[in-house]
């Protein structure tokens, strides 16, 4: 990821309507690649929830919101309702996130758009969809991650349920719908027309439940917490060291050999109780039991300098800090330095896609909100004086 703007997307222009997370994930994918983002946003004091991510020079709102322009106007004003709407007449992306029944009531729905621009397309990100008996639900990360069965089977066994350490249908709803919407722009070189994008935070979470959903609908069982295990390989999952914590992964027979010789208990390849995947399963807590004795012995660095000479797959159990300082954290360069004029270079989490010719940039940070008011009005063909006006009446 560079500093020099991405041309990937160049020539996409995107009016960005969200708030919170799933749908700014959803726009910074175009944003960093190279599109013409617009934040639209309310003026101060108009949406009772402004402020939802924090404050806006903070980390999450940086890093959500970078490489956009930024324009304030009220929706709610028929002036500025009229404003967006000139805006879709070039726009190729909407993207919002709000209530269904809210894009209805303000006149922007599906339709609507589709009167005025038909190349437009629009993506809706919902908690729960866009119809059916939940769609007036308010979504929250959480309350996904809980009906959409992560929790299920996130934690120790017995343990109740356990939320993830991030926000996973938050942002996995936003990549979805990220997706839906390329998909989208190449059908539309062929057809010449937009469509209706839409992904839900249920959708993505059980989507990203994965073979523990495809466990379930094809073979009827349940999966459970099985806290650091694999559910169906062993072993695989933290081990105690003598001064930490590693992870280890022992997936065939190929590797089962190699890890019992890298830990020098070469005779446990062949016990009758561990010599093939169903056996070790079967006694998955007595052979946890003899290499907890095993791995105590050693620190983390050895046995992890130990099981990658043998080719076993192993890592380290980072904090944030210790993520950062890694070396190939380092190389691959994801912490992305960019300028802010008042507290010189900072850093942002970047793209985890490269790309050969046209990579993804972070070139600018979010500017204060309305910072582009004059830049983009006039693009609409509005004169400084017209923008004044709508200055003092508050549409912007």
């Amino acid at each position: 990821m560079t500093n020099t703007p991405s041309s990937a997307l160049a020539g996409l222009r995107i009016l960005d309507l969200t708030r919170v997370r799933a749908g700014p994930t959803c726009c910074r994918v175009f944003a960093d690649f190279g599109a013409d983002v617009i934040k639209i946003e309310a003026p101060a004091g108009v949406d009772p929830n402004e402020g939802t991510n924090g404050a806006r020079s903070g980390a999450d709102m940086q890093n959500l919101h970078r490489n956009k322009r930024t324009v304030t106007l009220n929706l709610k004003a028929p002036k500025g309702l009229a404003l967006f709407k000139r805006m879709v007449e070039t726009a190729d992306v909407v993207v919002e996130n709000y209530r269904p029944d809210v894009k209805i009531r303000l006149g922007i729905a599906y339709e609507d758009l589709r009167r005025i621009n038909p190349r437009i397309i629009l993506a809706s990100i919902s908690g729960f969809g866009q119809d059916g008996p939940y769609r007036h639900r308010p979504g929250f990360d959480q309350i996904a991650q809980g009906m959409g069965g992560l929790m299920g089977v996130t934690g120790l066994p017995g343990q109740g349920p356990v939320r993830a350490g991030i926000a996973v249908a938050d942002s996995s709803a936003g990549l979805y719908a990220a997706i839906g919407i390329l998909v989208a722009l190449a059908e539309r070189e062929r057809s010449g027309e937009g469509q209706w994008v839409r992904s839900s935070l249920l959708q993505a979470q059980i989507a990203m439940m994965d073979f523990q959903a495809a466990k379930y609908l094809v073979e009827g069982t349940v999966p459970k917490q099985a806290g650091n295990d694999h559910p169906y390989t062993t072993p695989m999952g933290v081990m105690r060291t003598a001064d930490g914590w590693i992870n280890i992964g022992v997936g065939g027979q190929g590797q089962w050999r190699a890890f019992c010789d890298a830990i020098g208990e070469p005779a446990l390849a062949t016990h009758p109780d561990y010599d093939c995947q169903e056996n070790r399963l079967r006694n998955r807590d007595t052979l946890k039991e003899r290499l907890a004795a095993v791995f105590a012995r050693k620190t983390s660095h050895d046995w992890l300098t130990l099981l990658e000479e043998a080719n076993v797959p192993a890592g380290p159990i980072y904090a944030m800090d210790e993520v950062f300082a890694d070396p190939q954290v380092q190389h691959l360069g994801i912490a992305v330095p960019v300028d802010d004029p008042e507290r010189g270079t900072l850093r942002l989490v970047g793209q985890p896609v490269e790309l050969s010719r046209t990579p993804a940039a972070l070139t600018t940070l979010l500017p204060a909100a309305g910072a582009h008011n004059d830049e983009i009005l006039s693009e609409l063909g509005l004169g400084p004086d017209e923008i004044a006006t709508l200055r003092k009446e508050r549409v912007i």
